[in-house]
């Protein structure tokens, strides 16, 4: 399993490095070393397939069409992935947003909600996917030990429900026992707010995750996949919900110390 990569960096080379030559080299390594390994599972982002222009989930087979630095350099691992000898072995998980326990990029949300602000784009009615973390991973083992041929196949684990932004928020507004005063910020005000993390990031010299790069994913109103192929081939199903996922994740941000 091949989860390893950069969510932040300096530059989209910083991204590729890692991302995508870095991907190339352990395919090669593994290559050389373990050429009768029976299955790699490499864990890309719905960023390298692209956005969902009609709102709808667009089939795997489709043209990948990145927006972002980063959607280009997962695109150029699974590219790597494809064409190496292993491709007949291998499995793509393109994941969308994961949240649960320990993962820090959906804490700021949650920090917002407990000062009673919610920051909205597009009126909270720009639509996505998500699956809990462990729905994630219990997906990439059933991928990784299936007796079943799922060789060259490509996956997208989502928990079954199209979420609109203020779902999600609401979700966390529950979880936290506040309701937060929903604080609508046009698309300029997330743009310099970009534009000012770089900057900061330059001056210190450290890669930021939110950036003007990540502004090019926010502004598309919907990152939206379907989980019926990992349904069908491999019996996965998910076993948490966004309401329960949410108070969970709450639950180990207090206790952690993260809220």
């Amino acid at each position: 399993m091949h989860p390893a990569g950069l969510i932040k960096a300096r530059s989209e080379a910083e991204f590729r490095a890692v991302n995508e030559q870095g991907t190339s080299n352990l395919l090669k390594a593994i290559e050389e070393r373990a050429p009768d390994l029976r299955r790699f599972v490499y864990i890309s982002s719905m960023s390298a397939h692209g956005p969902s222009p009609g709102g709808e989930p667009r089939p795997t087979e489709a043209e990948p069409k990145p927006v972002s630095a980063y959607g280009r350099s997962k695109l150029g691992g699974e590219t790597a992935t494809r064409a190496s000898a292993l491709a007949d072995r291998s499995v793509i998980f393109r994941m969308p947003v994961i949240y649960g326990p320990r993962d820090p990029a959906l804490l700021p949300f949650f920090k917002a909600v407990r000062l009673r602000i919610a920051p909205l784009l597009w009126g909270g009615r720009n639509r996505l996917s998500i699956i809990y973390a462990s729905d994630a991973a219990s997906a990439v083992v059933a991928a990784t030990t299936a007796d079943t041929d799922a060789g060259g196949r490509t996956y997208c684990p989502e928990d079954g429900i199209v979420y609109a932004w203020r779902d999600l928020l609401s979700a966390i507004e529950s979880a936290s026992g506040r309701q937060a005063l929903m604080v609508p910020i046009p698309l300029i005000g997330y743009q310099a707010a970009g534009l000012g993390s770089e900057l900061f990031g330059r001056i210190t010299g450290q890669a930021q995750v939110f950036d003007r790069d990540k502004v090019r994913e926010m502004r598309r109103r919907a990152w939206v996949c379907s989980s019926t192929e990992l349904r069908e081939d491999l019996g996965w199903r998910p076993g948490v919900q966004i309401e329960e996922g949410a108070r969970l994740t709450h639950e180990w941000y207090r206790e952690a110390g993260w809220l």
